[in-house]
Parts: C-alpha cells; structure tokens; sequence
C-alpha cells in the first residue's frame, strides 16, 4: 500500500536517529513535489517524537554555562546548540502537517511546511557538518529537553501552535543569530559564518509562513489575538533586544510585539 503525506511524516518523527531523521524529512519533501506520495491523508501523531540516544537531554536549568565564541569549546557548544534547536525544529515542522487534520488547511498550508520542514532538515545538515569539521559530532554535549514543551502545550490549538513556535520562537532566533554571526566571524570562521547566513535567510522566511497562517486561521485582530495566546501558551517572556528589520522583512511588524515589552 502506497503511504500517505501524513503516514510518511509521522514516520519522520518516529526516526530516533538525528541524521537518519534529517534524511528522511529530505526524502518525504522531495516525494511529495516529484509526486510519488499520492495525497495528504490522516494518520495518528507521536506524543513525542523519537530522540537518539546522544546527547543527553537535561533540564535547561541543569545545563552547563556555554563558553564564549572565541575559544574553540566554546565555538563547537555554540554549533552543537544550534544543530539540537535543528533537530527539533524538523519534529515541530513534521509535526504541524499531522496534529490537526480537521483544521481544513488548504494545500498550499501543508507546501508551505514541508518547504519549513525540508530547510530545518537542511540546517541540522549544515551544522553537522560544522562540528564534524571541527573534530566532533552531535551528541557529543548534553542538550536540553525543553524545545518539545511548545508542541505539547499547543497540541489542541492550531492557532496557539502557530503563535508560539514560529512566532516566539523562530522570531527570537532572528533575533540573536546576527550577534552569533558576527562572533563566528571575529574569530575567523567563515564556514560557519556561512552556514547561519543562510539560517537566518530561511528563518525569515519560516516566520513569514507563520505570520501568514496565523493571520489566515485567525477570525479577530491578528495582533491582539498573537497577545492573549502567547500570554496563555508561553511559558516566558517576550523581550528586547528584536531585530525589528528582520522580524518585518516576515511582516511581523512591531505592532505584534510591542506592547509585550
């Protein structure tokens, strides 16, 4: 029996292994826009997805301090860091093309995050590769298991699922990759200066996707209703310093986040 869309995405999020689930986010992309997976379909999403074995996961609280950039500890806990934020980031982006099937999405919704899913595969990839240049490899620190709460604490709201993690949380890392860029860059790293360019580039266009299926499923004033879900949903503060050049570039003007402050 041919698999469905949804089938092959919640195989995604019950791969374990970190690369094995990069590639076959890769490969479900690449079926879905040759064709071969014939439609969308329904299929019972994972409580949690499967993790690997390495790294650790520990409370944020229990996580050790990250060194800063210019020694090269430091620089490979920076990569490692942000792989692990990859790697959760292609279950979050799996996960909202199988969590809310009676939501009526258009086709183009589910386009638009298979095209999220497939470049958070492709940013683990771009990081993996960094640490493997570098003399390590991902599972090599300890990470911290908090980035799945935002899909537990949303599972029941599309709106609030989009609220939070495209709009919180990807809107923060526009906010805080250039100080990352510019770190790698004093310290003449070029190839992983690289490599968070074209993160960052991507990552506004996530955020845009985001603000563009909140405002599209949102039956009140966007910019209020982002304001009580996030309040509700959230489990921390919304703060400067924003990239506001970044954040509208998505069309997440301040008029969203302003009044948070």
């Amino acid at each position: 029996m041919t698999q469905t869309l949804s089938d092959r995405v919640v195989g995604v999020l019950g791969t374990g292994e970190a690369v094995g689930k990069a590639q076959a986010a890769r490969a479900v992309v690449a079926d879905w826009r040759s064709g071969i997976i014939p439609e969308i379909g329904r299929a019972m999403p994972r409580d949690r997805p499967k993790r690997p074995m390495k790294p650790d996961l520990l409370l944020p609280r229990d996580m050790p301090r990250r060194g800063k950039a210019q020694t090269l500890a430091g620089r490979i806990a920076l990569l490692h860091a942000i792989a692990h934020i990859e790697l959760n980031a292609i279950d979050l982006a799996a996960d909202i093309l199988v969590r809310f099937p009676d939501a009526d999405a258009p086709l183009e919704f589910y386009n638009d995050w298979l095209g999220v899913l497939d470049d958070e595969a492709k940013h683990f990839f771009l990081m993996s590769d960094r640490l493997t240049a570098l003399g390590t490899a991902y599972g090599d620190l300890p990470a911290h298991d908090g980035l799945w709460q935002a899909a537990q604490d949303t599972a029941d709201d599309l709106l609030a699922r989009l609220a939070v993690v495209p709009l919180v949380l990807e809107a923060r890392g526009l906010d805080v990759t250039p100080q990352m860029i510019s770190s790698l860059d004093e310290v003449g790293d070029p190839d992983s200066v690289a490599a968070l360019e074209v993160i960052y580039k991507d990552e506004i266009g996530h955020v845009a996707v985001g603000r563009k299926w909140f405002e599209y499923f949102c039956d009140d004033v966007p910019e209020h209703t982002w304001r009580r879900l996030v309040k509700q949903y959230f489990h921390g503060a919304v703060k400067p310093p924003f990239n506001d050049a970044a954040r509208a570039e998505a069309g997440f003007g301040a008029a969203y986040y302003s009044e948070l402050t």
